[in-house]
Formats: structure tokens, sequence, C-alpha cells
């Protein structure tokens, strides 16, 4: 058994220690003229929240794979009163990635131990830290945080993976893509919407060039790394993580995480057509019979 090299970096883009609310804390969102989300997780439990948010992206684990946000519920409970006016939903989750092969904790041993809906793209599983031990990893990590965490009407959630340094990674790329490939293959199984969170920068140093038939490539981006709502404005043209891609959110970082929606809200439904009235129908001659026997028109009654 190869026992793989792990990198692991003490800094969560994600956790940030809560700060209660105040009118300072609420300043990004109302002083900047641009509508802002929130994300918050495990560091806000017991602390203040943001307020105004336009919609809220909740954490469901503890901070890595396996762990839960015991605060989940009542998070996603504020998440749920945003004030919308975006193209995002009012409450979506995501969930922490990581591939601690020969770093402690469960690791698949074999295929039996996770039931796959589908093939393993990179073949059986023999409890090595291959990258078919680490899709089944991936898969397993998604499964639970649909199932054990209580998220509800999971299928009709946008699931985001938070992809960072800051968890534990092995230093082989393609094992580290085919554990991310596997959370999303579990969360695109039930039907959910899938995005990938990180920077260009991290992503590429744990995932490296992904595979062209990657189910990674196409999907939705949120980009980390803004330092003000305007730069969040500006981080909207940077390239998506993945290609085919496209870039919905941006990020920056205060007393909170906030974040800019980089695609425009939906349009109204256009408004209902007025009913048509038909025109009325012509009258109808009524005929009658004259002193020779011929029939002729004697008066014209319009039909009711």
């Amino acid at each position: 058994m190869k026992t793989a090299k792990i990198m692991a970096v003490a800094c969560l883009l994600l956790a940030w220690t809560a700060t209660p609310t105040s009118p300072a804390n609420a300043a990004p969102m109302e002083a900047s003229g641009i509508v802002l989300g929130s994300d918050i997780s495990w560091p806000q439990c017991g602390g203040g929240l943001p307020s105004g948010q336009a919609f809220g992206i909740v954490g469901v684990n503890g901070g890595r794979p396996g762990t839960a946000n015991p605060c989940f519920a009542e998070q996603l409970g504020w998440a749920s009163g945003s004030a919308g006016g975006t193209s995002q939903p009012a409450a979506a989750v995501y969930v922490n990635t990581a591939n601690p092969a020969g770093y402690g904790g469960w690791w698949p041993g074999s295929d039996a131990e996770v039931g796959l809906r589908g093939p393993n793209p990179y073949g059986s599983c023999n409890g090595t830290a291959s990258a078919a031990c680490a899709y089944l990893y991936g898969y397993g990590m998604a499964f639970d945080a649909v199932t054990r965490y209580g998220v509800p009407d999971p299928a009709k959630r946008m699931w985001w993976l938070d992809v960072e340094t800051g968890n534990a990674w092995s230093w082989d790329t393609v094992a580290n893509a085919a554990d991310i490939e596997g959370m999303a293959a579990f969360l695109q199984s039930i039907g959910a919407q899938v995005g990938i969170y990180s920077t260009s920068y991290q992503f590429g140093l744990i995932a490296g060039r992904l595979h062209p038939d990657s189910n990674l490539n196409g999907l939705k981006s949120w980009l980390a790394g803004a330092t003000s709502p305007e730069t969040a404005v500006e981080l909207c043209s940077a390239p998506p993580l993945t290609a085919g891609g496209v870039v919905v959110l941006t990020q920056f970082t205060t007393d909170f995480d906030y974040n800019y929606s980089c695609l425009p809200p939906a349009p109204p439904p256009p408004p209902a057509p007025a009913p048509v009235v038909a025109p009325p129908k012509p009258p109808v001659p009524t005929l009658t019979t004259d002193a020779t026997g011929k029939r002729k028109p004697v008066q014209s009654i319009p039909q009711s």
C-alpha cells in the first residue's frame, strides 16, 4: 500500500470567527449600493448573523467532510428568510471536501462499502489511496451530507462543493479530482444542482488539469478572493473554475462573508393576455311569405 502525501494548510476561506450583528456589520450590504448575499456555517454558531441579505448559503459540515454543523437548522432558517432580488436561491448549502487517505478517519476498503448509482470511472477500489477509492470516498461523503445532517428537500437545493487547501489533500491531483467528482456524482444522481467554490489557484493546486470527460466540467463557479463589493463585481469576469462553466457568484470577507450574484435576476413572467371578446354576430333576416307565395325578408332581428 502506497501512503499518500498530504498537504494541510491551516486556513479556511469560509470559516471566520463570528462577530455580533451591529450597524457596522451590516454596512457592506447597506452602504455599497450593490445587492449582496452572505454565507455562514459553524463558526457563526452562538454569535450574530448578517442581516438584510438577498440570499444565504449555509455550511452543512463542521469544517470537514463527515462532520455536522451543529447550528445548521437554525442557520438554514435564517437563509430562508432572505430578501431575494437576485438569480440565486434564497437558501443554498455548501459542503466541505477533502481527500484524507492515509491521514486518518474513514476510508473505503473495497467497492462493497459504498453503493454507487453507476460505474466508478476509475475502476475498482482496493483500499489504497487510489483514484478509485477517492471517488468512493467523495461519493460516500456526499451521501452522508444529504442523508445524515437534516437538509430538507436536498434534491431541490443548490449544493456548493467547498474546495480549499485548508483541508487534507493528497499530492496526487488525479485522486483529488476523483474525490470531488464522486461528491458531485452523488448529488447529481439525486437531481440536485451542483457548483464549485474555490479560487483558481487553490482548485488548480488540488485538482490539477481535469479530464475532458470530468463531471466537474460545466459546473457553476463561486469565486473567492475579492476584497470589496466593487472588486466582487469585477471578479465576475474572471475565468470559471472548470471548462464550460460560468461564474455565478463572487465572495469578499469583512466581518462576515459577503457574496455578489454575477447573473441578472430572472425577468418577471409576462402579463397574462387580455381575454378575447368575440365580435357581435351579424343580424339574421327573418323571412315571410307575400300574397303571391314568394318569401321576402320583413325585418332583421339581431341574434342574442
